[in-house]
Formats: structure tokens, sequence, C-alpha cells
């Protein structure tokens, strides 16, 4: 069986979305980090290859936390974005490969020659 969040906090001041998993897994993961690893066509493409690479989201909000069933929710940002539905399952592959999808998309940003403004 997959692990299921008990938690999830929106912790609008550092910008950050805590969830704890029913193994006892807790992930701390950014606004940012949510915004630009959105699992929305908008920001995966339609195939792969084709992911749309974020950039300018360093100070974006989400305003809201909307569940969807019993198995996702739906991260409203303050910048518009509302497609992605984040499963259980994402969130967790989020949280566990948080440190190398991180450094994979500074160095993605880097190459587009995008100097973040806040680090």
């Amino acid at each position: 069986m997959e692990p299921t969040p008990v938690e999830i906090r929106l912790r609008k001041q550092s910008r950050q979305l805590t969830i704890v998993y029913d193994d006892d897994e807790q992930f701390d993961l950014s606004f940012e980090y949510l915004r630009v690893h959105s699992p929305s066509a908008e920001v995966q493409g339609h195939g792969p290859g084709q992911e749309i690479l974020q950039t300018g989201k360093e100070n974006v909000s989400i305003t809201a936390v909307e569940p969807i069933g019993h198995y996702a929710v739906r991260l409203i940002f303050d910048d518009g974005h509302d497609s992605g539905l984040y499963t259980w399952k994402h969130l967790y592959e989020l949280g566990r490969n948080k440190d190398v999808r991180w450094q994979a998309y500074l160095d993605r940003l880097k190459a587009a020659g995008y100097a973040r403004t806040n680090h």
C-alpha cells in the first residue's frame, strides 16, 4: 500500500508545505519547488522531453489547498496556476527526491541563463 498523508500543513510565512505521511516520513516542500514541479500539462508538457522550464517563481505563494477525493490535493498558487493535481504518490516522490530534483531545476535555470532573484 502506498503511503498516505496524515497531516498537510500550509506554512505561508516560511512558504513551505509540510506533509507528514503514515510511514512517519515528513517533507517540508517550498512553494517554489512545488510550483515548478507541478504535474500539470502547463509544466510537464504533453510527453517526455516536453517539460516547460518555469522561471520567476521564487516568490510564488500557495493561497489554498483543496482536497481531491482521498488521493490528491489541488494547490492554488497566487500566480493563477491551479491545474495540477498533486497525488499522494507524486508529493511523496517530490519529498523523497527533493535534493536531486531541486539541483536539476537549478542547473536547468543556469543553462537557460536565468538568474534567480531570491536564493
